[in-house]
């Protein structure tokens, strides 16, 4: 029997115009901009009319940690809106703009999967509206403006050898992580170190999320840190002059742009910065648009709930004044397994004492979601190697904390197969929650980072390196000790060491450098080997992706 992939579903499904699905929230053809027939960016005009509107339940979707097996996040996300619609509420959704980085890489697409996706799954996978190479171009518009800046005569004085803002490319180039650029004589600038990041890791990528309209995200580029003077000033984008050009070039970009799932769910695609190296959520403008428009809105914040559930809390929720009703936290008996010890190939036989020790790990992020006042519901993403005795230890451990557990069947089933996961979470956000953040923002960085640490990780504390203590210092220098934390740390552990499988203890977390963000709002806490340019794997998904003469694509993912 002939199973159909994520891409042959998609484009055998039947697209509805984008006009029909954005009636369904209640917005109106001129409130739209549109990319064809199935694809549209909202008007800000739209916000403007609704904004007054009580906001729906906000359900953030998020997972355990990682792993090779793994869990399903983002088709749960689809899956269970798709099912809030056929219990008969207005729902929507919002996740993620993919980047051509993994699409071509080794991840894949992030559209969902099965019969839970967001389509047209190629366009949304590809250029989409063509958001990402705005965010690119803008990025690159402020580093060419500093560069000549340096070459026009240098009115700022700034120091070549301190410029902190590199160039970005949506794909993974690993060549270009370090380079020298002005080589070749006068004419063609002054030479310096530099490199390449991939887009999604680009300061202008947060500050686009986390903006609330053009003119907040204009005066966020403005203060966003290009580099520093030979006498140690901080020197913005907005001192280059960069910042209303940078704008013009997002004028449209910063519109949330509105699709649909298989089933017909409005879906908005707005947004995707990395959730290991930056807060990985999408906009806050679609988060604040479709929760004025639904009376569930389901999102989702990327890895496990230590790294984006944290930052959507902590970042987004705080600097967009939102408050989520319910936590959904995903994972598969496959994956505990693999926390539990065994290795991939094993995963199919039933192994209880693996699943024991592996539920260490949810048992965790169940922990933490209720750390921050907030009621959980786990979705068991099921496989058909799932045994009875083993999906009955995983609800017996995960009532004994309070969370009640749905089996969660969208892949194979679409909004049918989430019903149960539905039902436990309209429950879940009928319950009276406590929500509060984790730190405030006037405690040093210092105490926020051993906080997030200690708290959500579970480590004995923070050491810093000297080049940490460094930044910490110019940080203080500068005024910018009340910032938001956004740890750069592995997806795969508790830890900040990928190996560490499970729930991990007796560690502690090695801030290397921290990097300002002040146009975003946050100082990035570096740890372990984050990589800001990813590298392509050996076998890259791009050998498998071909297109024929009639323009069908096929090995996309």
């Amino acid at each position: 029997m002939h199973v159909p992939s994520d891409i042959e579903i998609a484009q055998g499904a039947e697209l509805r115009p984008v006009t029909e699905i954005a009636e369904k929230l209640g917005i109106g053809e001129d409130e739209l901009e549109l990319y064809g027939r199935y694809k549209a960016k909202v008007k800000p005009s739209a916000w403007e009319r609704v904004k007054g509107n009580p906001d729906g339940k906000l359900i953030l979707v998020t997972a355990i940690t990682p792993t090779p097996a793994g869990e399903g996040k983002t088709t749960t996300t689809v899956g269970l809106a798709q099912a809030l619609a056929k219990r008969g509420k207005r729902s929507s959704m919002a996740i993620r703009e993919p980047s051509l980085g993994p699409s071509f890489g080794v991840k894949g697409g992030a559209a969902g999967g099965g019969y839970s996706q967001v389509i047209p799954m190629e366009d949304i996978n590809l250029h989409f509206t063509g958001d990402l190479h705005a965010i690119t171009t803008a990025h690159n518009l402020i580093s060419a403006m500093v560069d000549n800046h340096i070459q026009q005569g240098n009115e700022l004085n700034l120091d070549p050898r301190r410029i902190v803002w590199r160039r970005v490319m949506d794909l993974n180039d690993r060549a270009l992580r370090s380079v020298i650029i002005g080589l070749g004589g006068k004419a063609n600038g002054v030479p310096r170190e530099s490199g390449f990041d991939i887009t999604v890791a680009s300061e202008v990528m947060a500050i686009l999320c986390l903006s609330t309209d053009l003119m907040d995200l204009k005066a966020r580029i403005a203060r966003a840190v290009i580099g520093y003077t030979y006498e140690g000033r901080a020197v913005t984008a907005g001192e280059i002059g960069a910042a209303g050009a940078a704008a013009v070039i997002l004028k449209d970009a910063i519109k949330p742009n509105l699709v649909q799932t298989l089933e017909g769910v409005p879906a908005f695609i707005h947004g995707g910065p990395f959730a290991n190296i930056a807060h990985g959520c999408n906009s806050i403008q679609a988060t604040r648009l479709g929760l004025k428009l639904s009376d569930y809105f389901v999102t989702e914040a990327g890895f496990g709930a230590d790294l984006g559930a944290e930052k959507f809390i902590d970042i987004k929720c705080r600097m967009a004044g939102l408050k989520p009703s319910a936590v959904v936290i995903v994972a598969t008996v496959r994956a505990l397994k693999m926390h539990g010890g065994r290795k991939k190939n094993e995963l199919g036989q039933e192994d209880l004492a693996a699943l024991e020790k592996g539920m260490t790990n949810l048992e965790k992020h169940i922990e933490n979601v209720a750390m921050f006042g907030l009621p959980a519901v786990v979705a068991i993403n099921r496989f058909p190697a799932d045994t009875e005795a083993e999906l009955a230890l995983i609800e017996k451990k995960c009532n004994a904390l309070g969370a009640p557990v749905a089996l969660s069947e969208v892949w194979e089933k679409g909004g049918e197969g989430g019903l149960d996961l539905a039902d436990r979470v309209v429950e879940a956000c009928e319950k009276a929650s406590k929500f509060a953040f984790l730190y405030e923002k006037d405690l040093s960085p210092k105490e926020k980072m051993d906080l997030i640490a200690r708290r959500v990780y579970g480590a004995d504390g923070v050491v810093f390196t000297d080049q940490a203590e460094k930044d910490l210092a110019l940080v203080h220098e500068l005024g910018k000790d009340d910032l938001l934390i956004c740890m750069a740390k592995t997806q795969y552990s508790l830890s900040d060491d990928p190996a560490l499988l499970g729930r991990p203890s007796g560690f502690k977390i090695t801030v290397r450098e921290v990097r300002l963000s002040a146009g975003a709002g946050f100082l990035v806490a570096v740890t372990g080997s984050i990589m800001t340019m990813p590298g392509l794997p050996k076998k890259p998904a791009a050998l498998s992706i071909d297109i024929d003469a009639d323009g069908r694509i096929t090995g996309l993912f």
